[in-house]
């Protein structure tokens, strides 16, 4: 079955079940954890694959300007398409809340490649 190659795994954040079993999650479910693990990964932070992750957060202390926001898009974008290869990146855009000054919310739209279903999350970098 083609949903197959998006897999079954453990949760990210892991967490245990109703029986104390590690909960597992499955196919989109996967997908989206592994997009979120990689946005949520510094770059070089992992001591063992040093090029995994997303370079958004050497952009913590960056003003909030287009500048910046164009920088973070390029870095989501770019990781992404380099670090899941199940998905298509079909956009990479800000979403305008000026209730937050010191967040930049950005909207991920990809298109799942077996299945065609496409999805989207939006992800909260936090300047300073």
């Amino acid at each position: 079955m083609e949903i197959d190659f998006l897999g079954v795994g453990w949760t990210s954040p892991v967490k245990l079940d109703e029986n104390g079993q590690i909960q597992m999650a499955s196919y989109e479910d996967v997908v989206r954890q592994s997009i979120m693990m990689i946005l949520n990964t510094a770059t070089g932070e992992r001591v063992m694959r040093p090029n995994f992750g997303c370079g958004i957060h050497d952009k913590i202390f960056a003003p909030n300007n287009a500048t910046t926001v164009g920088e973070i898009i390029a870095d989501v974008q770019n990781a992404l398409v380099e670090w899941e290869p199940r998905i298509q990146v079909l956009s990479v855009e800000e979403v305008p809340d000026s209730t937050q000054p010191n967040v930049i919310l950005i909207q991920v739209t990809y298109q799942i490649l077996t299945t065609n279903s496409v999805n989207n999350l939006v992800y909260p970098f936090y300047l300073m």
